[in-house]
């Protein structure tokens, strides 16, 4: 089986790399090649098969037609530019994350000669829009209110026609916030998420800029590994003809995220956290999601936590060593 990871230098597309390696194969099948790609060149892991990294900009003509020239069986399109960073530059964000994947199945489309590849799209939370019900479901009204959620709801559009045109087998999978992200914090708008939890377990100061009552779904590296792969080897004609899903995931407000860490950590590490009021993110915020009727993708196995102290417990097992700073 051979695997194309686009966005394989970001965080979930190590991981994701990772476990394929590990695990050696996908849906049964041994991998005998793998290409990672992403803008900057990804790191290419020892591996009992094939692992080639490549570096470019996939929405520059010519480029996603070099990368599905192997033909692989399975494509993981992660590559985006993320929310806060496709707010403030229009072009480019639609560039990479409408351009680019536009370029990327339609590649796949030129290919023909009966070449239909599973071909796994990383979509987003925020392609609903408020008002928003109690519990968002899959059929709810895809009505975003941010460039980024934007490029991604045109991305869900395409894959389900290009799908139903027989180019590919595709899977879209909306992801929660992704929480608690290793490393140092992105562009992303929802990265002090994150980072109150990170940065105060390992022993440093975290700004938070919204109030504590503010909610937020989110599901843990893990989990979205989990999410990928399993989308990866599901018999679609479970899926359907709708083939963009709502991943579960848990719903939390600040306030809860909070004591969480403060349960497992310790008063100590929780108070590291800093208020510092940001009225453009609460502004951002304020137009978000915040639960999600996931029955749909758990009726079809997909799984994440059942609590933030399970997310917290995962982040300190998976980054930290199980170690917690002083």
């Amino acid at each position: 089986m051979r695997i194309l990871i686009l966005g394989a230098a970001g965080m979930v597309g190590r991981k994701l790399t990772d476990r394929l390696v590990e695990e050696g194969q996908l849906n049964r099948q041994a991998i005998t090649r793998m290409i990672l790609h992403d803008v900057v060149e990804p790191v290419a892991p020892p591996a009992p098969f094939e692992v080639t990294a490549l570096a470019s900009d996939f929405s520059q003509p010519g480029e996603a037609e070099r990368l599905v020239a192997s033909r692989p069986d399975v494509i993981f399109h992660l590559a985006a530019i993320v929310s806060g960073e496709a707010e403030a530059d229009l072009e480019k964000g639609y560039r990479i994350n409408l351009d680019g994947t536009r370029f990327l199945f339609d590649a796949v489309r030129r290919v023909g000669d009966g070449y239909r590849p599973r071909l796994v799209f990383t979509s987003s939370i925020a392609v609903f829009g408020a008002p928003f019900p109690e519990a968002i479901g899959d059929e709810f009204f895809l009505t975003p209110l941010t460039s980024y959620g934007t490029q991604k709801a045109i991305g869900e559009l395409l894959l389900a026609d290009y799908t139903r045109r027989g180019f590919f087998d595709g899977v879209g999978i909306r992801l929660p916030t992704i929480c608690v992200r290793p490393g140092k914090p992105n562009k992303a708008a929802s990265g002090f998420f994150s980072s109150i939890i990170r940065e105060p377990l390992n022993g440093q100061e975290a700004v938070l800029p919204v109030p504590e009552d503010v909610c937020h779904a989110h599901a843990s590296p893990r989990s979205a590994v989990g999410f990928l792969v399993h989308a990866a080897t599901i018999d679609t004609d479970e899926i359907g003809p709708r083939r963009n899903l709502t991943m579960p995931s848990v719903s939390v407000t600040v306030a809860e995220q909070i004591d969480a860490l403060r349960r497992i950590a310790g008063d100590k590490v929780a108070s590291r956290i800093r208020r510092e009021p940001d009225p453009d993110i609460m502004r951002m915020v304020a137009g978000w999601p915040r639960r999600f009727d996931a029955s749909r993708a758990e009726s079809l196995g997909f799984r994440a936590e059942k609590s933030f102290d399970e997310i917290v417990r995962l982040h300190i097992e998976d980054e930290l060593g199980g170690r917690i700073a002083g």
